[in-house]
Order: structure tokens, then C-alpha cells, then sequence
């Protein structure tokens, strides 16, 4: 029985993708082994339920009607788990998880790691990458993200922190080049800034009558790793725009000096997002709770 429903369940994995290699990709098997459990069904069922060519796969008649059928059952299965699962007092099972190269390893995999201890039934699966996700057909539980929200069509978004930011650079470099009085001052210094993709990342400010000023400045020297920036600019290499609470302990020590400490500085809102679903699962709810708990205070981080 355990066969057949894998069986049934793959085949629906397949229709839904339209590909036998993006199901494949999906499930974490090879073309091959997809294919073979998808003719061992229709083998059982003694019917054809795809029209293949080299280029292109479509449902049969019959395979339209068998697809409608298996995924209503399959939906049932998940309300049943679902239900089950909201009267566990603990999480468990695998959490998919998506988040930012820097915020994922200095923010959000300490909270994660510590909810795991917590839990022995639950585990862990941590990407990170700075390249946002396709949620649902990658098969991720949850993703943490910064700045505006993208199109969130089908996902639910709830926000668990906020990062602010800090122009700065090293006592050396104003030594040598002198500090800019304003932000227009910024245009005519040497300026580490983040790119990715070939498209650079704008310094924003608030302004008093609460409008946002962009400032799309360029520099010599182009980072994708924040990690990188932070470096270059401690080591003298030119003024900077990163997080408060990745440069907190280089302004403590005075490796950084910030500039317009007096101008409001900008806000990244920081939320998390998962796909929306009548019933949430424990284990997502419970990282949403955790990262909500702990993240404010972490990226409140900034200069004392």
C-alpha cells in the first residue's frame, strides 16, 4: 500500500510539474527512477496516463481523470496530517528553510540551531543565498527575507525584525581623504559598494518630511558579500553602507567610525514567509515564534 501511494503521489509530483526532469528535481530523484515508477502505474492500471515526445508530455483522457481523482485524495492525506500535527505539542519532522548569506549565518541559523536542540524530532535544512527562492516549487517550509516584500501571492509574511544601517569607514581612510560633511559629499570618495547580478544596491535615507532619499552611488571596488565590504572598509579601502549589527563590534572598538550619526538612519524590514495553507504546520510555526522572539534584539545591534 506505502508503494502505491509513493507511486500516486509521484505521478501527481509529475503532472503538477508538467516535466519529468523538473519532478525529478523536485523529489530528489533521477529521470530515470521517476520514469520507471510512472510506467510500474500505468503498468498496474493497464493505461496509458501521458502522451510523451522528445519535446513535450500532456495527460491522456485518462491520466486527467486519474490526476484529478489522486490529488483530492493526496489533499485529504495532508488535512489529516495537518490536523494531527496541530495537537503536537512539539515540532517535528524536516524544515525547509531559505534565508540571506549574512542575516542566514549570523542571525537566523543561532536561533534555528538552538529550536533543533530543543527538539530532538525536528530537523534542519539550512540554504543560504542571497537569490530569492520559488517557495513552493522548491519546497521550502519557510524563508527569511529583507527589505520591501516582493509579489507574495500565495504566501503568508509576517515580520520578525528590523536592520538598521550605518555609513562608515575607517579612521585611516578620513585621515587621508577627509569626512564628508553631507551626503552629497559621498560622490566624491572612494565608496565599497554591494552589487549582485550587475545591479547595485541604492543607499537609502529617510528625509524629515518622511520621504525616502536613493542615493545610486558607484565605486571602483564592487562586492556580492557583505562580509567582504566590511573588511575592505576596516582596512581603510573607502566609506561604506552595511547593517548596524554586522559593524557593532568594529564601532565599538573604533576599527569603524560612523558618519551622520545625527541623520536618521534606514530600516530594513526583515520578515518571514511560507506558503499559505489552511493549516500551518508546527514546525514552521514554531521557527516563525523564534526568529519573532529573538531576531529584534540581534539586529538592534549598533553603535554604543
Amino acid at each position: 500500500m506505502i508503494d502505491r501511494l509513493n507511486g500516486i503521489s509521484l505521478f501527481v509530483q509529475v503532472a503538477e510539474a508538467g516535466s519529468f526532469a523538473l519532478a525529478a528535481e523536485r523529489v530528489g530523484l533521477s529521470r530515470s527512477a521517476v520514469g520507471k515508477s510512472i510506467a510500474r502505474l500505468e503498468d498496474r492500471l493497464g493505461t496509458r496516463l501521458f502522451h510523451r515526445t522528445t519535446r513535450s508530455q500532456s495527460l491522456t483522457e485518462a491520466g486527467q481523470a486519474y490526476f484529478e481523482r489522486c490529488r483530492r485524495v493526496l489533499a485529504e492525506l495532508e488535512t489529516a496530517e495537518a490536523d494531527i500535527d496541530t495537537g503536537r505539542a512539539t515540532p517535528a519532522g524536516r524544515l525547509k528553510v531559505t534565508a540571506p548569506l549574512l542575516v542566514g549565518r549570523h542571525c537566523v541559523a543561532p536561533v534555528l540551531l538552538d529550536l533543533v536542540r530543543q527538539n530532538p524530532t525536528l530537523q534542519l535544512e539550512l540554504s543560504f543565498t542571497d537569490r530569492p527562492a520559488d517557495l513552493v516549487e522548491d519546497g521550502i517550509d519557510l524563508a527569511v527575507r529583507t527589505g520591501p516584500l516582493p509579489d507574495v501571492a500565495g504566501l503568508a509574511a509576517r515580520r520578525v525584525g528590523r536592520m538598521a544601517m550605518a555609513v562608515c569607514a575607517a579612521p585611516g581612510y578620513l585621515d587621508r581623504h577627509g569626512t564628508p560633511a553631507r551626503l552629497e559629499d559621498l560622490a566624491a570618495h572612494e565608496l565599497l559598494v554591494y552589487g549582485r547580478a550587475g545591479r547595485l544596491a541604492a543607499w537609502r535615507f529617510p528625509e524629515p518630511d518622511g520621504q525616502m532619499r536613493d542615493l545610486a552611488l558607484d565605486g571602483r571596488v564592487r562586492f556580492d558579500d557583505l562580509e567582504a565590504i566590511a573588511d575592505a572598509a576596516a582596512g581603510g579601502a573607502g566609506i561604506t553602507w552595511l547593517p548596524c549589527w554586522q559593524v557593532a563590534d568594529r564601532l565599538w572598538d573604533g576599527t569603524l567610525v560612523q558618519l551622520f550619526a545625527d541623520h536618521p538612519g534606514f530600516t530594513f524590514d526583515v520578515h518571514a514567509l511560507w506558503p499559505q495553507s489552511r493549516h500551518l504546520p508546527s514546525k514552521t510555526r514554531a521557527a516563525i515564534d523564534a526568529l519573532a522572539a529573538r531576531l529584534p534584539a540581534m539586529m538592534d545591534a549598533g553603535p554604543a
